[in-house]
């Protein structure tokens, strides 16, 4: 009889390290279990997938969207599908704007019985935004922590002292009263706090809003080196390219755009003169990794206000190099 796979939803606001966190329990999981992910995110390009490879773990990207609408199915057809891989462990990373309850009333519901063992629910939480009142009067961020088993506070290094005392009382007001559970530096989180048991938590309000329009594959036109898609909702609006593997970008002239881009956030995974590089920026601070070569290049733009996208794909096609990427 095929035992149940151990699953696990991992939920967090725009920007505060769900991937990088994914990234380090990937690293560090025993090496003969077989892992995998389904991701999504609000943004009509799928960035995470991206950097997520080379992993070790079976990825699936959902993009455009949200995994907890009512009328999930895309969820339910990438979960069906990584199923079929017969993963020992599964991690589900739903969209900072996404609500989590739908998603962990459906893995806990009849369709899954005996073939998914709901465990520890993760929310991880960034201080330092709890002293904004659009983080603290967020309706989705109030619920990801409420929904959630485990309350991670990361980038802990950055945070300084009355920040965190924010956050405490913060947590300690909700209804029921939360409480940070951990503290982390850069995602590192113990694996072993998968294994707590998801106690079910209702939360006060459920998503319930509905996407009518499908999830289109990301295919480039015929003769075309770029696709753009546009997405909005949840207060929120973003803009994504995907560029053909040969497109190949100026790697300062890069750098210089999305450092002076004002957005909430950015995510892009890009072919250069120097290499493939991951490029993440949040509220203006960008860091850049090295990334799996190959495949198209993706960027992602995600602000509260809809932005120039036309100007601003201009200054991207600028910085495209005639060079190609080595």
């Amino acid at each position: 009889m095929q035992k149940t796979v151990f699953t696990h939803v991992i939920t967090g606001f725009l920007g505060v390290g769900k991937t990088t966190a994914i990234q380090y329990l990937l690293r560090h999981k025993p090496a003969a279990e077989r892992w995998a992910v389904l991701v999504n995110e609000f943004g009509e390009i799928g960035i995470d997938g991206a950097m997520l490879a080379g992993s070790g773990a079976t990825i699936k990207e959902i993009p455009g969207g949200c995994l907890c609408c009512v009328n999930g199915l895309p969820m339910q057809v990438g979960l069906n599908q990584l199923l079929k891989t017969r993963p020992d462990r599964l991690l589900i990373e739903p969209t900072g704007l996404g609500h989590p309850q739908n998603i962990l009333d459906l893995l806990a519901g009849p369709e899954y019985h005996g073939v998914l063992e709901v465990r520890a629910a993760l929310c991880l939480v960034d201080a330092r935004k709890v002293d904004e009142p659009r983080y603290r009067e967020n309706e989705t961020f109030r619920a990801q922590l409420q929904s959630a088993d485990t309350i991670i506070a990361n980038k802990a290094d950055l945070c300084d002292q009355r920040q965190r005392q924010v956050l405490e009382e913060f947590l300690a007001g909700l209804s029921p009263a939360r409480r940070v559970d951990a503290w982390v530096e850069q995602g590192a989180i113990d694996p072993r706090w998968l294994d707590g048991e998801h106690a079910g938590r209702p939360a006060a309000a459920v998503h319930a809003h509905a996407h009518g329009k499908p999830v289109l594959p990301l295919e480039l036109p015929p003769g075309e080196t770029l696709l753009r898609r546009e997405n909005h909702g949840s207060g929120h609006f973003s803009c994504g390219w995907l560029f053909a593997p040969e497109a190949s970008f100026d790697f300062a002239r890069l750098f210089g755009l999305c450092s002076g881009l004002v957005a909430d956030r950015l995510k892009a995974v890009v072919n250069t003169g120097r290499g493939t590089f991951a490029f993440n920026a949040e509220n203006g601070v960008l860091s850049v990794l090295d990334a799996e070569p190959g495949g198209e290049s993706r960027i992602e733009v995600i602000h509260r206000e809809a932005l120039d996208w036309d100007g601003l794909e201009a200054q991207l096609r600028a910085a495209l190099s005639a060079a190609p990427a080595h």
